[in-house]
């Protein structure tokens, strides 16, 4: 009975075959004659023994750790972005690689450390992602490795990064209040911060879909992208008294203090006010009317990105991955 862990010897001598043929067959390698019964009964055999391969054997011999490095700003710990690390962890299982985590809190020095530690432990390559979309600078120490960035972009060199399409999401969001009637009265609730990359393309996309069926945004309610300033923002803006119809914000948790706004003025979502928002957190569920929202596609950023690290034939430049609507309660047709 074999003891301990079970060696490609193992698997030869139960087969009746050398330990080369053994290698050749369980590595897939074809510049070898072997014969058909031969290759069953070496199969046969690392089924029978439980037999798995000695990876760290396998990196000496091939430089090939089958192991990718995530360094990321506070994706780790954030619920939501999370979904990143599910989606490249579940692509690279189904690739057989495992990943190495490391979060940096946007501090350069834990950068730095966690980028050498992971070279350390011979990485093949990395991804390196951020919580929230924007230009970043590639680390010194990546440069000469095969990185993927996700959910951030760079300037000056041809990198590869996988980012969503938030230009087509603000279409979609303005094409959904269009879809329901909606041409006057639609105001934007948010920063209207040009160095947000997120708010400026959904605003730009948003500003295209309106203008193509002849219809503009009436205004913005200025609020930062937290509930308490949205709320107090909204219902200044309810008291003021102009016509709005529709609110489009530009997250779930604007939307949460517009609700509330909304409420507290006596109205109604979506009899009196419709309401669109980004994100598809957990809130656009747990509102009463349920949120009409854009979805973020983590999972898939994450997905995609470990893909293409994975490909030796990638080229640089970046892919926009699709933020799908999430059609809930939250729209209904203008009011005459």
């Amino acid at each position: 009975m074999t003891t301990g862990r079970v060696t490609l010897l193992d698997v030869a001598r139960r087969a009746g075959v050398s330990r080369t043929t053994a290698s050749f067959v369980l590595t897939g390698r074809r510049d070898m004659r072997i014969s058909a019964d031969a290759e069953q009964r070496v199969r046969r055999a690392a089924r029978e023994l439980d037999y798995r391969p000695n990876l760290t054997a396998r990196s000496l011999r091939t430089s090939v750790t089958q192991t990718i490095g995530l360094v990321s700003d506070t994706i780790a710990t954030d619920a939501f972005a999370g979904e990143i690390i599910r989606g490249s962890t579940a692509t690279a299982l189904t690739r057989q690689h495992l990943i190495f985590i490391g979060e940096t809190e946007g501090d350069q020095a834990t950068e730095k450390r966690l980028v050498q530690d992971m070279l350390d432990r011979g990485v093949d390559g990395f991804l390196y992602a951020a919580m929230y979309t924007r230009e970043i600078r590639i680390p010194a120490a990546l440069r000469g490795h095969p990185v993927v960035l996700v959910n951030c972009l760079t300037a000056g060199r041809r990198a590869v990064a996988v980012v969503p399409d938030e230009f087509a999401a603000g279409r979609s969001a303005a094409m959904a209040l269009l879809s329901a009637g909606h041409r006057d009265g639609i105001h934007i609730v948010g920063e209207s911060a040009a160095h947000v990359h997120a708010a400026r393309l959904r605003r730009d996309g948003i500003d295209e879909a309106l203008a193509a069926a002849g219809a503009r945004v009436a205004g913005t309610v200025e609020a930062s992208w937290w509930p308490e300033p949205a709320y107090e923002a909204v219902r200044g803006f309810l008291a003021a008294g102009p016509r709005a119809t529709a609110l489009i914000c530009l997250n779930d948790r604007l939307a949460l203090g517009a609700y509330q706004a909304v409420a507290a003025a006596g109205l109604r979502i979506p009899e009196d006010l419709s309401v669109v928002a980004f994100d598809d957190s957990d809130l656009a569920s747990w509102l009463r009317p349920q949120l009409t929202s854009v979805a973020l596609p983590h999972f898939e950023l994450g997905r995609l990105a470990v893909e293409l690290l994975l490909d030796p034939d990638r080229t640089g430049g970046v892919r926009l991955v699709d933020m799908p609507l999430r059609p809930r309660s939250s729209i209904a047709p203008p009011r005459p």
